[in-house]
């Protein structure tokens, strides 16, 4: 049986800078969407020329698209323990996709762990980030203030389908980043 975490969160969280010390510790492979969609994007696929676009007015890209990708990092990514998502699920309809590809595969969700943070420090991690790392999506108030506001009307909800499930639980995201770190691995 693997393990499969879902690490959950608002933009700028701090999801990707646990993740990889997280996946190393427990031997799980990371799964970012983010990360996935940028790789598209620099290799100038078709689908990262789609990607580019929606992204760039602070959409997100069709659920179709991200669940494809995850399925082929199931199937193919091997001698792990398990994978931790982040980025996905965003929204019930992709939970409920997610439930069924794993029950296509006799698994289940293991876990869900969510960073909490204030709409502020969102706010101010994603202008933070944005110069730091030249990523111009990130870079604009509207598109930081559409991507918050996406945040809360379609990932908000999940929180309660996975405390229905009993698998919800919350790290307090305000600390160094060590301090996160312990509060993730405590809950795991």
């Amino acid at each position: 049986m693997s393990k499969y975490y879902i690490l959950f969160g608002p933009p700028g969280a701090g999801k990707g800078t646990q993740a990889g010390a997280i996946a190393k510790q427990y031997n799980l492979k990371h799964i970012s969407t983010g990360e996935l969609l940028r790789a598209e994007i620099a290799a100038g696929t078709e689908l990262g020329r789609q990607a580019k676009e929606l992204i760039a007015a602070g959409n997100l890209v069709p659920d179709s698209v991200v669940e494809g990708m995850i399925a082929s990092a199931f199937e193919t990514v091997k001698g792990v323990d398990g994978f931790l998502l982040d980025g996905f699920p965003r929204n019930i309809s992709q939970a409920e996709d997610l439930d069924r590809m794993l029950e296509a595969r006799g698994e289940s969700v293991t876990g869900c762990i969510s960073i909490m943070i204030s709409d502020r420090m969102i706010r101010e991690r994603i202008q933070h980030r944005a110069a730091i790392e030249g990523r111009a999506d990130d870079a604009s108030d509207a598109t930081v203030t559409n991507r918050i506001n996406t945040y809360h009307a379609q990932t908000e909800p999940l929180i309660q389908y996975y405390k229905q499930c009993g698998k919800y639980h919350e790290a307090d995201g305000v600390g160094t980043i060590e301090e996160v770190y312990k509060r993730i691995t405590e809950i795991m």
